[in-house]
């Protein structure tokens, strides 16, 4: 079971006094992705479920079109001897690593906070790879405010170090809610990643079935790069705890998704196709 929170010393300052004690931290480190043999990207993510975090990101980001493009996946570390640092990695076999696109390699996501595009170009660019989404059936605003209390109680981690985000994936259906996926990181589009790699695995993403809408709904804002990762997994409805971007807007606006922000409490603020908003 890999390490994903630490207790340090610390100090704590209470109504004028110093508190001796230590404090339970977010586990932090480098996630390395190989394909076939040769370095992909890194990203920091909260160790656990890494096989996931490399199946959704190569997903999202157009390395693989479906599972099936993946021969074998394995998890492993590396010691590096200059530095004695242990290293994790995900080793990806692809049955056609030369079909990937120049620009995609030696891509590193860490710190990334978009998608190393700007504006329209960004929009354009993705239009490429994805068509816009079919319709789907209007979602009660009184089931997106359930949402956030489904997603806190899942997150364990978040309870003992209150430094994590999480993302979750929901199928609304005739007056019902299903739990499909809940995962806790770091960085909410690890969190987004790790849950779009379990439905690629297990076959329900990218999402097809006129039979309920499926609703991606994130800890922290949705930027660009998560409405991007919803679009390619093809799930129609993007929920928010706190603030969108305008880039967000205007992807999901072209892309007809449904984009919301600040569910909490009672209230909601819908962005785009707000006629999908349903009784």
């Amino acid at each position: 079971m890999p390490e994903t929170v630490r207790k340090l010393a610390a100090v704590r300052w209470h109504s004028g006094e110093p508190l001796d004690g230590g404090d339970t931290l977010v586990v932090e480190e480098p996630l390395e992705i190989r394909l076939n043999g040769r370095r992909f990207t890194a990203t920091m993510r909260t160790p656990g479920h890494d096989e996931l975090l490399a199946r959704g990101l190569l997903f999202t980001e157009g390395v693989i079109s479906d599972n099936d493009d993946i021969e074998e996946l394995k998890v492993t570390s590396l010691c590096r001897e200059r530095s004695n640092e242990l290293v994790n990695l995900v080793d990806v076999t692809l049955h056609d690593v030369d079909s990937i696109p120049a620009h995609l390699w030696e891509r590193s996501l860490i710190a990334n906070a978009s998608c190393g595009l700007c504006g329209k170009a960004s929009i354009e660019a993705l239009s490429v790879r994805v068509p816009p989404l079919p319709a789907f059936e209007p979602v009660p605003p009184a089931q997106l405010l359930e949402l956030p209390h489904l997603l806190r109680a899942r997150q364990e981690l978040f309870e003992k170090t209150g430094g994590l985000h999480a993302a979750g994936i929901f199928r609304l259906h005739e007056g019902n809610i299903e739990t499909l996926a809940v995962f806790e990181d770091i960085g909410r589009h690890n969190a987004t990643d790790k849950a779009i790699g379990l439905g690629l695995q297990q076959g329900w993403l990218p999402w097809e079935t006129a039979e309920g809408t499926l609703v991606l709904l994130v800890s922290g804002r949705a930027s660009f790069e998560i409405v991007q990762k919803a679009l390619v997994a093809r799930i129609p409805v993007v929920c928010a705890v706190s603030a969108v971007s305008s880039l967000a807007v205007e992807l999901s606006q072209a892309n007809n998704q449904l984009l919301i922000g600040f569910v909490r409490g009672t209230s909601l603020t819908a962005y785009t196709n707000t006629d999908k908003l349903g009784n």
